[in-house]
């Protein structure tokens, strides 16, 4: 009787001294950080990873991350020193440097990534708003988000963070002045290629009138040359006749008539109501082409060709 009460003293001491034993003891994993509240007072935090002690049932821990951790602060409008709306959308790492300080300020990460959040988004109007909309989009980008992290730093090493990083992930303007600017460009677009139409088409009135002027003038010259050479020619042609008919005048009639005989003689039923002794048929009268005398006659007994 006595050997089962001294056993189950035992047994009890000893699953007490294994809840004391399991009470004491904590562990701190290589993303971690911890501090020891004893009583409600925080001792110095504890940083390197392992097996820690602890006052049993005294003690509280309380474990802190010391990763980088991220802050995704919402969209807003900035107002650039140009005077244009901006929507920026901004995210920043950072890390909790000092545990002990970020307990009694914060206390927690929702905590502190509210707080950071307020830093961040009056970092960006302060920024943001010194410079234009080009410097924020093209220019100085890179310069602005150093600038940015570093108001933000400082305001949050009283809480014991450290911010490593500030990035613009987009910064543009609002939808409505989107679409205003999209327009515009748009229009300003279809303006230069009217005005590069216009140019166009007038370059090319002024290569086809000059073709038409030195087309007209080309022709004209041609024309006055050939006019001139046709006229030539034709000095020629009754120089020719001239010399040829001063060489062999007898000669010359006979063939002008010849050519006479087979102009107006033709198979069509072609008829002459003539005089037998007129000049036009004295060839037929006489090879040599002497007509005979005959009596004058009067002009109203000459009669005319009818076809």
């Amino acid at each position: 009787m006595r050997l089962n009460f001294f056993g189950g003293v035992i047994a009890v001491l000893a699953v007490a001294a294994l809840i004391v034993a399991y009470s004491s003891l904590f562990t701190i994993y290589q993303t971690q950080q911890a501090l020891v509240l004893r009583l409600g007072s925080p001792l110095p935090p504890i940083t390197e990873p392992g097996l820690h002690v602890k006052a049993p049932f005294i003690d509280t821990v309380v474990y802190i991350d010391k990763r980088i951790l991220d802050l995704e602060a919402p969209a807003q409008e900035v107002i650039a020193s140009d005077q244009k709306r901006l929507v920026v959308d901004a995210f920043a790492r950072y890390r909790i440097q000092d545990s002990l300080r970020f307990y009694q300020t914060l206390g927690s990460i929702q905590a502190a990534n509210s707080q950071l959040a307020i830093l961040l988004s009056s970092a960006l109007r302060r920024v943001l708003g010194e410079v234009t909309f080009t410097h924020v989009v093209r220019d100085q980008r890179a310069d602005l988000m150093a600038r940015i992290r570093g108001l933000v730093d400082g305001e949050a090493t009283s809480y014991g963070i450290q911010v490593v990083d500030v990035r613009i992930r987009r910064a543009d303007l609002p939808e409505q002045n989107s679409q205003a600017v999209y327009q515009r460009m748009q229009t300003e677009r279809q303006r230069e290629a009217a005005e590069f139409r216009a140019q166009g088409a007038q370059r090319g009135q002024e290569i086809r009138s000059r073709a038409d002027r030195e087309v007209t003038v080309l022709v004209a010259e041609a024309t006055s040359q050939s006019e001139q050479i046709r006229g030539e020619g034709d000095a020629t042609r009754n120089q020719i006749f001239a010399d040829a008919f001063n060489k062999d005048a007898d000669f010359f009639a006979f063939y002008r008539s010849m050519q006479a005989y087979e102009t107006g003689l033709k198979h069509n039923d072609t008829r002459f109501l003539l005089k037998p002794d007129t000049s036009f048929f004295r060839y037929f009268n006489d090879p040599s082409g002497k007509s005979r005398s005959s009596p004058a006659t009067p002009p109203a007994a000459q009669a005319a060709p009818v076809r």
